[in-house]
């Protein structure tokens, strides 16, 4: 008997396309294994089991040979609606109420053919790049002992245990790309404006951009095209040479990678420069007041996203988060030092096509309950372990996480690539020579 769990989205959609499977099968199939997992891994708030069945039914009802995603499964992060499902956004502070439309990305995801099996878990208004809160600890299925990450931490989680072949999430100051790079995954932040964004009260000022979540560069691509509205797209006939800068110095200051990562961005380096592209080792000129801006950023756009809710429901690192970032909203909301980094990062990438860097600066933190724990201890885990992401939301430039390698004890390690507005197709090209380069495992093994 063929098996659908763990194949890729493009395998499912073709397969349903040429009638070799229903959507209901493949549905069904999925929705058996999170019910036997879950309660280990921790990826869904809520799983949408009779309403996906009927969807997938409904799908059989249209042009198959027009969806690129036919009866394909899909996760939803909870900060993004779905229409009959309320959006809880981690927190016990908003509303429970079914939403009356779906997110234009979701829209464009069923317009596609693709079937919502559930939403996902995040931290609470997908504040930290750790995935626990109220509805419970998203594990990282390679280690079940460590955070899937946040805030797209039900997401990945949801992918990495094959309970979803591509999951939709979204990224304000690395929330796509720490999941994915705790999960052996793909994720693609897109420049701003390429996907429709419309996340919380305004985007976290611009910085936040909804992304796919998938197994495979394939699959992101694929997922990349439905969500941007381009159509299919597809890779290069030939490759192209790129000038790649390697740097594994972290954007903030005194936060120290560690030899784990900083070794995968070396080895991915050497493969790249081994394939034709013109590698050298470069380091962008990272301003000293990233730090303290990136604090900014981070901590207003809470304190707008929290204005309409009770504080007296929200954990404790919530409130003082947003507490924080209430004296910081003014001067973020000018975009002053935004626009100054994109003006003294802009020269290096006429220079470079790609960067290349470490995903993180070390593994997640333990799966368990931060949310109880004090804010400033929050900050530090965070801090300390993500580094590399915020930059490229506060450019609004596109960036991807890449498995790549393994740590100690077997869980996957992963590097980041960066490109200048309006490269996200050659991040994935880039991207799609380093599987060919170095394949990574699809899926965690649970059973």
């Amino acid at each position: 008997m063929t098996t659908w769990v763990g194949r890729t989205a493009t395998e499912i959609a073709a397969a349903v396309r040429e009638q070799r499977v229903t959507p209901r099968e493949v549905v069904a199939e999925h929705l058996a294994r999170i019910e036997r997992l879950d309660g280990r891994v921790g990826a869904f708030r809520t799983v949408r089991a009779e309403a996906a069945l009927a969807e997938a039914d409904e799908v059989l009802t249209r042009d198959l040979g027009h969806l690129p995603l036919a009866g394909v499964p899909v996760a939803v992060k909870d900060n993004l609606a779905v229409r009959g499902e309320s959006k809880r956004d981690g927190s016990a502070a908003t509303p429970d109420a079914p939403e009356d439309e779906d997110h234009v990305t979701v829209a464009r995801l069923r317009a596609a053919g693709a079937v919502v099996v559930g939403l996902t878990n995040v931290p609470e208004l997908c504040v930290f790049g750790t995935t626990d809160g109220v509805y419970g600890i998203a594990r990282n299925p390679w280690d079940l002992s460590r955070s899937a990450g946040g805030s797209s931490g039900g997401s990945a989680a949801a992918v990495a245990a094959g309970m979803a072949p591509v999951a939709l999430g979204n990224d304000g100051m690395g929330s796509l790309r720490i999941p994915a790079a705790n999960c052996g995954l793909v994720a693609l932040k897109p420049g701003h404006g390429v996907i429709p964004a419309g996340i919380g009260h305004g985007d976290w000022f611009g910085m936040s951009e909804n992304g796919p979540l998938a197994t495979t560069v394939e699959d992101a691509r694929l997922m990349f095209s439905v969500l941007s509205g381009t159509g299919p797209a597809a890779p290069p006939e030939e490759p192209v040479t790129r000038t790649v800068a390697v740097s594994t110095r972290s954007p903030l200051a005194g936060v120290r990678v560690s030899r784990p990562y900083t070794t995968a961005a070396r080895q991915a380096a050497a493969l790249l420069a081994e394939a034709g592209h013109r590698v050298r080792r470069a380091n962008p000129p990272y301003p000293v007041w990233l730090s303290t801006t990136s604090l900014a950023h981070w901590t207003a756009g809470t304190a707008v996203d929290a204005e309409d809710l009770d504080p007296r429901a929200l954990s404790r690192r919530t409130r003082v988060h947003a507490a924080v970032g209430r004296r910081f909203v003014t001067g973020v909301r000018t975009g002053a030092r935004r626009e100054e980094l994109r003006a003294r990062l802009a020269p290096f990438f006429t220079e470079h096509d790609v960067l290349l860097t470490p995903a993180l600066a070390r593994r997640s933190p333990a799966a368990v309950a931060w949310h109880e724990r004090g804010w400033l201890r929050n900050i530090l885990a965070n801090t300390t372990y993500s580094p590399m992401t915020p930059p490229w939301n506060l450019t609004g430039w596109p960036a991807m996480a890449v498995p790549f390698g393994t740590l100690p004890g077997g869980a996957p390690c992963a590097v980041q690539l960066v490109g200048r507005p309006g490269s996200e197709a050659a991040l994935l090209d880039v991207a799609a020579q380093l599987e060919v380069l170095n394949p990574w495992r699809r899926t965690a093994r649970l059973d």
